[in-house]
């Protein structure tokens, strides 16, 4: 049997739209680890010296990896349009490893250098959790139904990446809604911009032109940012086996922030996936978590200490008709610009609000995906999935403060967005099991639901023994309600059946 001949481009011109809004996705991220660090009293030497250039390590060698798997995908199905996974620092992950690993960490030791150490070594930790999780990949991906997964995830494009991004583009309006307008004509509406420039670029070279001619960006934050130019060269360290020791030891209470949040990166990773078999593109969701675990890993070992995952971002991607080349050349990028000190300098130089634009469209591109790729019966689904995330996004926004912020609006914020994923998940899958009558099923995922109360994975601030015991009762008298239903729904049907061989008769 012979094998169908395909030329599967290296690069073409719809990869330079793609490359943009992913390595805007990265950068922003790379430039809050860099702002936060600092100014909790990291030494510029750990942050531009080895975590940035750690992490840029680990955003490499997914990208060259998922590359390298939208190859083998494109000539095992003949095709030419098959889009690499997007990858990078898990947005949500990297909040979490900052506030509730690194920061206490420090606290805790006094040590910048210590803390640092003990943040590798949770990070490496993670990774192995999440290569290990792996091997249950596609076991629970068929398990779960599509809506509750594609509706968790949406919920996330809506708030943290549309939502979030639409507020920096109108931050500064005369910059952000220029550059919106021209992310909305050039990549929606499909009109060529002046000299053929990707339309993402050009958004971006555009609104950093305004900010400049209209004083909301400064020559001096372009000599801030040059400042910190030189040379970080990227090297192997042992610093994650001594931070284990302490790992272990006397900030073992870590571990209960670091187990959850490494099962919610793993789903991240399985949801974003998912979403792009919905979108034309299948691949392995196991070998997908192990090359996230082991890309996190691999950071961790020279210094970075933040997971990785699959973007979201890639459905918007694909939409734009990327290939493989913007994953390259997103690694490639990446390992100059942290060797360099170049992130710190675009960071300063380009305004959020230029750049904002582009994520805006890709969430709104994984909003739409997540409805279009169901069934219109399945929509009460995604919409009830998206709504945990709201009240994830208030709590964490207030951060600390969430109880005593957001406890005029609502006392059910806080529990509804503590363990968002698996509730969003659980809350989706129990609606289409409802909406195709298959109790039973719903009745399994009330249960899980209360189970995941109980010890904390859900509405609950901590991992514990009866953490949330108020839920873990509502989900168990839901369990037995749905019990009735199904009861119900089998004594109608044989109802219905007993009069069918009735009429027959007569």
């Amino acid at each position: 049997m012979s094998t169908k001949v395909i030329h599967y481009p290296l690069y073409k011109k719809e990869d330079t739209d793609a490359f943009f809004a992913l390595f805007q996705n990265n950068l922003a991220n790379f430039v809050v680890i860099a702002v936060t660090m600092l100014g909790m009293g990291f030494p510029a030497s750990i942050v531009f010296g080895k975590v940035i250039p750690g992490a840029a390590v680990a955003v490499m060698v997914g990208n060259l990896y998922y590359a390298y798997m939208a190859k083998r995908l494109a000539e095992k199905e003949g095709r030419t349009d098959v889009t690499a996974l997007s990858y990078g620092i898990s947005t949500p992950v990297m909040f979490v490893f900052l506030f509730g690993v690194l920061a206490p960490a420090n606290a805790l030791t006094g040590d910048p250098e210590l803390a640092w150490k003990i943040g590798v070594a949770a990070a490496l930790l993670s990774g192995l959790v999440e290569v290990l999780v792996s091997f249950s990949g596609n076991w629970v991906r068929d398990r779960l139904p599509r809506a509750a997964m594609l509706g968790a995830i949406a919920g996330v494009a809506l708030t943290f990446v549309a939502g979030e991004m639409l507020f920096n583009t109108f931050s500064i309006p005369v910059v952000g809604l220029v550059s919106l307008a021209i992310i909305l004509v050039g990549i929606v509406a499909k009109i060529a911009m002046p000299f053929k420039i990707p339309a993402s670029l050009f958004a971006v070279l555009t609104g950093t032109i305004l900010a400049f001619a209209l004083g909301y960006q400064s020559p001096s934050q372009i000599t801030d940012g040059l400042a910190n130019i030189g040379f970080y060269p990227i090297l192997p360290t042992l610093a994650p086996f001594e931070g284990m020791t302490y790992l272990f030891g006397a900030l073992i209470g870590i571990l209960a922030v670091l187990i959850p949040i490494t099962l919610y990166n793993a789903i991240e990773t399985m949801n974003n996936v998912d979403a792009m078999a919905a979108a034309g593109d299948s691949y392995d969701v196991r070998k997908c978590q192990a090359v996230d675990g082991v890309g996190t890993m691999i950071g961790a070992l020279f210094g970075g200490l933040f997971p990785t995952t699959v973007y979201i971002a890639t459905v918007g991607s694909k939409q734009m008709g990327a290939g493989r080349g913007y994953s390259i050349l997103n690694a490639i990028v990446f390992g100059i610009a942290a060797m360099t000190g170049v992130i710190a300098a675009f960071s300063a130089i380009i305004p959020l609000a230029a750049v904002a634009p582009i994520l805006v469209f890709v969430g709104m591109s994984m909003v739409g995906t997540a409805f279009l790729s169901n069934d219109k019966k399945y929509y009460p689904a995604v919409a009830i999935a998206m709504l945990p995330y709201l009240a994830n996004y208030v709590m964490t926004r207030f951060n600390n403060a969430a109880g005593e912020v957001v406890a005029g609006i609502s006392t059910g914020i806080v529990p509804l967005g503590q363990g968002a994923m698996f509730t969003a998940i659980l809350l989706g899958a129990m609606t289409v099991a409802i909406i195709d009558k298959n109790f039973k099923q719903a009745i399994i995922f009330s249960c899980i639901a209360a189970f995941l109360s109980f010890i904390g994975f859900m509405h609950a601030p901590a991992l514990a023994f009866n953490a949330a015991p108020d839920f873990a009762i509502g989900y168990l008298l839901v369990a037995i309600f749905l019990g009735y239903a199904s009861f119900k729904e089998g004594s109608e049907k044989q109802l219905t059946s007993a009069n069918t061989v009735t009429k027959k008769i007569a």
